[in-house]
């Protein structure tokens, strides 16, 4: 790709940042726009520009020399969604309503939409495809969907080129050409592979396993893991994949799924450390298996994960862990 210019909502968080900086060494030029509600200043990588601002107040800042907006602005935490789902109605469907309004009257026609699993709430079948019922189970979900489905609107009415990625579990870490490693700093943590090496570093006595009765070799619930350098990766392509008018939508995951006490014993073989597990009771609403089909993103972005493996996600992820707590 030529050098472009690129608008990165919420790029002071774990995913943005970590496509920061893959934007940045391509060679392009990048604005993050955050309010640092949920992300870090410390997060976004040296050579972007920073704005410290809502994507609600997105006109304020885009212009038409920007070729593209990567929208990653979001509130995503399924527990918050369900006892405030106000806060995500006016943050995801709210902000990105207003980031498209901003981009019509800009004249920029491109966006690639951090979307999720989530729209999809029960599996009907193993592995989940696009063309797969939508039926969210959570606020979460349902304002995440609502979104896909004003960008298709978008692309219909007036010719936006866009793609929405629908996530399954990112993890890992990104150590950057520049030296600085970009993670998972979430708080509070909600996401099993940091919260297990939360175990192994001390920090936290013990890791919950939410259920081991489940219809799984183990029993305990599967879920696709994918690297969160693999993720970045999908992104810049998307750029390239999108036309206008046309609304692709691609789930990214690995197609491999992983038990939660697969996670636990990488991470003891990974870190070397005892992790003590208690047993506790299901959550509501897990699925017992959630595992990704990504044969859309490999048939039309020409992505295939090229970090699969677990004890690799889990070597990244622990080093990131590591160089947090030392600092």
């Amino acid at each position: 790709m030529s050098a472009k210019k690129y608008l990165v909502t919420g790029g002071a968080g774990y995913v943005g940042s970590v496509v920061a900086h893959h934007l940045l060494e391509a060679g392009h030029a990048v604005t993050v726009l955050d309010d640092l509600s949920t992300g870090f200043r410390a997060g976004v990588p040296e050579g972007a520009e920073f704005i410290e601002g809502r994507v609600q107040d997105a006109s304020k800042w885009l212009d038409p020399s920007y070729d593209a907006v990567l929208h990653f602005a979001a509130s995503s935490q399924v527990g918050e969604s369900v006892a405030r789902p106000e806060k995500y109605w006016a943050n995801n469907v709210g902000g990105s309503m207003a980031l498209l309004g901003a981009m019509r009257d800009a004249g920029v026609r491109k966006l690639v939409f951090s979307s999720t699993a989530a729209t999809y709430g029960e599996p009907v079948s193993t592995p989940i495809t696009e063309s797969d019922p939508t039926a969210p189970t959570n606020p979460y979900g349902a304002t995440k969907l609502a979104v896909d489905q004003m960008i298709a609107g978008e692309c219909a009415a007036h010719g936006l080129a866009a793609v929405s990625l629908r996530y399954f579990n990112v993890a890992g870490a990104y150590a950057a050409r520049s030296g600085v490693s970009a993670g998972e700093r979430h708080d509070p943590e909600s996401h099993l592979i940091p919260l297990v090496l939360q175990v192994a570093l001390g920090t936290r006595e013990a890791i919950s396993v939410y259920g081991d009765d489940y219809p799984t070799p183990d029993g305990t619930c599967v879920r696709d893991y994918i690297h969160v350098a693999d993720l970045a990766e999908a992104h810049l392509r998307a750029l390239d994949a999108a036309t206008p008018g046309g609304h692709l939508i691609c789930n990214l995951g690995n197609g491999n799924g992983f038990s939660v006490r697969e996670v636990i014993e990488t991470v003891r073989k990974v870190t070397g450390h005892p992790v003590p597990e208690v047993l506790a009771e299901r959550r509501a609403g897990d699925p017992a298996v959630l595992v990704a089909s990504a044969a859309t993103a490999h048939a039309r972005l020409g992505w295939t994960p090229s970090r699969p493996d677990l004890a690799g996600i889990v070597t990244d992820a622990w080093a990131f862990a590591r160089e947090r707590q030392q600092h």
